[in-house]
C-alpha cells in the first residue's frame, strides 16, 4: 500500500465522521432505539444481561455500549445521552472505511479508494450509522471476516486465521440474521474456488491448527457474549433456539411484509410525495460493472481476481436472500449495499481502464465525480433536513419531532406538581405502542405504563392515551366515577388537541383541571429542578 494511496482513504475516513458526528441527539429515537436503550439500561444500572430469544437481538451493541457510557460517568440511564448510544454505530461506520486500508492488495489501489469513498458518502450508510441498532455493526464485523480471510490467504499467519474467527463470533453475537451472510459467503467461496478449478486449494490452504484456532476464536467470542460472560450458561442454548422464532417473524403476516423489489427500488429511485427523488443509483450501476468484470478474466486485472469474484458472488447471494425474505426493513438491506460499494470500487476502475482513449476516459471521471457529489448532497439531505420526514426513503416508522412537543408538556406540568418528576403519569397504548417515550420519560419515577384502561386504579394527574382507548377513558374519569369523586380533565395538547407519535399514530394528552390551574398561576416561574441532580 502506498503513502498516497493510505492518505486517501484516511482522507474519506475523515469525510465519514464530518458526516456522521454532528447533531447526533437532533434525530428522535426510533422505537427500536429506545427499546435497545432501554434494554442497555439493566446492563448499566445492575451489571446485568440476559440475552432474549425472542426480541433485542444479541448482546454485541449493549457491552459494547458500556464504553462510551463508563468513558462519559454514566452509571443511571439518565445520564446517557443518544450521543453516547448513537456514538457505537458511528464508530463501526467508520470503521468500514478504515478496514478498507487492510484490502488495497485485495481490491487495488483505486478500487479500495473509491469503495472507501462510497462507504463514506453513502446516504444509507450515512443514515444508519446514527442509528443505535445492531445492523451497522453487523455489517462492520462481517466486512471484519472478509478482510481477515483475504488476509490469510495473503500471508497463512495464524493471527489472520483467528481474527477471522473472531469476527464470525461477533457477527453471531450481534444478529440473527448472520446466518444469511454466513450461507452467502459459503456459496461464494464453493463458486469462487469451482471457478479456479481447484476444488481442494481452500482445504490445502488452510493449516489444521490455524483452522482450529479460527473456529476456537469464533466459538469462544460468540459463547462469552451470549453466555453474559459466563453468568448465563444457557443464553448459549437460547443464540440458537432463537432461529424457530426469526424463522416465524420472516413470513409473517405484518407491516413489514414487502415485495421483492423493495429494497432495489428504494436504492435506484425514491419518491413520495412531493418530496425530492433520492438514488443511490450510481453504487448499483457501478456494483454491476464491478461484477461483469469479476466475471472475465482481464477485468480485475488491477486487482485480486478471486477475491473480487467472491465479493461478486456473495453480493449477488445476499442480495437475492434478503429480497426473497417478505419481511423486510430498509436497514436490512446494508450487509449486501456494502458488497454493492465494494463491487462499485472495482467497476469504477474497470471503466476507467475499459476505456480506449482520454475523452472517453475523462467522461467516465466526471460521471463517478458527479454522482460522488450527488450521494453527499443525499447524505446530508437524509441526517441534516429530512431526518424525521416520511419523505426520506430511510426513515422507516419513525417518530416525528412532535415527540418533543409530549416531552416538553409533561416537563412543564411537572414544573407545577410538588411531586416534580415523582408526579404519576398514565401512558395508555394497546399493544405497548408508546415506544420511545420511555426514553423520553425516563427521568419520571412513577410512570404507569399500560396497554388498556384499568377501570378500578386511580387516575393520574397527566394522561397520554391512544385514541382507541378514548371511549374507556372517557367512561371511566366520568361516567364510572361518583359525582363526588369526579375530576375534570382539560386537553393537553393544544387544538386538534392530539399529536403524531408517528405516521397515522396519534397521541391524546390530558391534564387535571387542579394541576392545569397550578401551572397558570406560574407562567414565569423556572422548571422545577430534577431531584437528585437526574434528568
Amino acid at each position: 500500500m502506498t503513502k498516497r494511496c493510505c492518505v486517501l482513504i484516511l482522507a474519506a475516513t475523515v469525510v465519514a465522521l464530518v458526516l456522521r458526528l454532528p447533531r447526533l441527539q437532533q434525530r428522535p429515537l426510533h422505537g427500536d432505539e429506545a427499546v435497545h436503550a432501554d434494554k442497555f439500561r439493566l446492563l448499566l444500572e445492575e451489571g446485568y444481561y440476559e440475552y432474549d430469544p425472542v426480541e433485542y437481538h444479541g448482546p454485541t451493541l449493549n457491552y459494547l455500549t458500556l464504553i462510551p457510557a463508563k468513558l462519559a460517568g454514566a452509571t443511571k440511564l439518565t445520564e446517557v445521552t443518544e450521543f453516547t448510544l448513537r456514538i457505537v454505530p458511528v464508530f463501526f461506520g467508520v470503521c468500514l472505511v478504515l478496514l478498507l486500508l487492510l484490502m488495497t492488495g485485495g481490491l487495488g489501489k483505486g478500487a479500495a479508494f473509491y469503495a472507501a469513498v462510497l462507504t463514506a458518502i453513502s446516504p444509507a450508510m450515512v443514515f444508519y450509522s446514527r442509528y443505535y441498532i445492531q445492523e451497522m455493526l453487523l455489517v462492520c464485523f462481517t466486512f471484519g471476516t472478509i478482510v481477515s480471510g483475504y488476509r490469510y490467504t495473503v500471508n497463512r499467519k495464524m493471527i489472520w486465521a483467528v481474527l477471522t474467527g473472531m469476527f464470525l463470533g461477533l457477527m453471531h453475537a450481534t444478529k440473527e440474521t448472520c446466518v444469511i451472510a454466513f450461507g452467502a459467503m459459503f456459496l461464494a467461496l464453493v463458486l469462487t474456488l469451482l471457478m479456479q478449478r481447484r476444488k481442494g486449494a481452500f482445504v490445502n490452504a488452510v493449516k489444521p491448527s490455524h483452522l482450529v484456532g479460527g473456529i476456537a476464536a469464533g466459538v469462544a467470542v460468540s459463547t462469552l457474549f451470549f453466555s453474559s460472560f459466563l453468568s448465563h450458561p444457557e443464553g448459549i442454548l437460547d443464540s440458537i433456539r432463537t432461529y424457530t422464532t426469526y424463522l416465524d417473524r420472516a413470513n409473517q403476516t405484518s407491516l413489514h411484509i414487502h415485495p421483492w423489489p423493495f429494497y432495489l427500488k428504494m436504492l435506484v429511485f425514491f419518491r413520495y410525495g412531493n418530496g425530492p427523488f433520492w438514488s443511490e443509483a450510481p453504487i448499483v450501476f457501478l456494483a454491476i460493472a464491478g461484477f461483469i468484470a469479476a466475471m472475465t478474466k482481464k477485468g480485475t486485472s488491477f486487482a485480486n481476481g478471486p477475491l473480487v469474484r467472491f465479493l461478486a458472488f456473495y453480493t449477488l447471494f445476499l442480495t437475492v436472500f434478503y429480497s426473497c425474505i417478505p419481511y423486510k426493513t430498509p436497514w436490512c438491506m446494508l450487509g449486501f449495499l456494502h458488497g454493492m460499494i465494494l463491487l462499485a470500487g472495482v467497476g469504477a476502475v474497470f471503466l476507467v481502464r475499459l476505456s480506449p482513449n482520454v475523452l472517453p476516459r475523462l467522461i467516465v471521471i466526471a460521471f463517478l465525480f458527479e454522482g460522488s457529489v450527488y450521494l453527499t448532497w443525499q447524505a446530508y439531505l437524509t441526517e441534516y433536513k429530512y431526518y424525521a420526514d416520511s419523505r426520506n426513503p430511510y426513515v422507516y416508522a419513525h417518530p416525528t419531532t412532535e415527540i418533543y412537543t409530549v416531552v416538553q408538556k409533561i416537563e412543564e406540568y411537572a414544573s407545577a406538581h410538588e411531586a416534580g418528576y415523582d408526579m404519576p403519569i398514565d401512558i395508555i397504548c394497546p399493544g405497548d405502542d408508546y415506544w420511545p417515550l420511555p426514553w423520553y420519560l425516563r427521568s419520571f419515577r412513577k410512570v404507569s405504563w399500560l396497554n388498556h384502561v384499568v377501570k378500578d386504579a386511580n387516575s393520574s394527574p397527566l394522561i397520554i392515551a391512544s385514541p382507541e382507548v378514548e371511549g374507556a377513558l372517557t367512561d371511566k374519569l366520568y361516567r364510572l366515577t361518583p359525582v363526588e369523586k369526579r375530576q375534570m380533565y382539560l386537553f393537553l395538547f393544544d387544538e386538534p388537541y392530539y399529536v403524531w407519535l408517528r405516521p397515522e399514530v396519534k397521541l391524546l394528552g390530558y391534564v387535571r383541571k387542579d394541576l392545569w390551574d397550578r401551572f397558570q398561576r406560574r407562567p414565569t416561574e423556572e422548571p422545577q429542578a430534577q431531584t437528585d441532580g437526574e434528568k
